[in-house]
């Protein structure tokens, strides 16, 4: 009996793994155009006065679909000036460092996305791109993960940043008596949907 048992076992595993899921059948094919429905960003900051969260729900953007995965590309922004850390003496000391009046915008173009595995039905990729902070643009690589929600496609990007990356100052003040680090963590949460 406990053989037979085995056996089965052994069966059913290969035989779900033979099955591809639909997001693995999606990213291995043709990709459509879709547009931004529905998005989060947010950072986590630290200070010597406590941490604290900053988050705008105001985030835009599209992707042209491809061939394939890697063929993908796209692009999505906000509005500085929408960051809330529900204190409105901080946000008012975000937009002074992030000079949100000169450089009103944050924003990532994809220039390509790499599969890295398929635990379950979530993709891990690596989104390649350029992300503009404070009118600096840095070539990088960031982490996702991507999963179906119907006909939609889910994005969720969790990777740290250093400030001084992007030359944001204004970090310190009453003689670096409250100072906040230059490394946040940020958190990219985006829901797409075919145009």
């Amino acid at each position: 009996m406990p053989a037979l048992m085995s056996r089965m076992l052994l069966c059913a595993a290969l035989a779900a793994a033979a099955r591809p899921s639909g997001l693995v059948a999606q990213l291995d094919g043709a990709i459509p155009s879709m547009r931004l429905t529905a998005g989060t960003l947010s950072f986590d900051g630290y200070a010597t006065v406590g941490d604290f969260t900053g988050t705008t729900t105001t985030v835009r953007g599209e992707m042209t679909g491809g061939e394939s995965l890697p063929a993908v590309r796209g692009w999505v922004e906000s509005p500085v000036k929408t960051l809330d850390t529900g204190d409105r003496k901080r946000d008012k000391d975000l937009n002074k460092s992030m000079e949100s009046d000169k450089h009103p915008a944050m924003r990532f173009d994809l220039t390509g996305a790499a599969p890295q595995g398929m635990p379950g039905d979530t993709a891990v990729v690596a989104l390649q791109g350029r992300l503009t902070l404070h009118g600096v643009t840095r070539d990088v690589t960031l982490p996702g993960k991507i999963w179906r929600e119907g006909d939609a496609l889910r994005l969720r990007s969790d990777f740290p940043l250093d400030l001084r990356d992007y030359e944001i100052g204004g970090l310190s003040k009453m003689l670096g008596v409250l100072r906040m680090q230059e490394r946040i963590d940020v958190h990219v949460d985006l829901t797409f949907a075919a145009r």
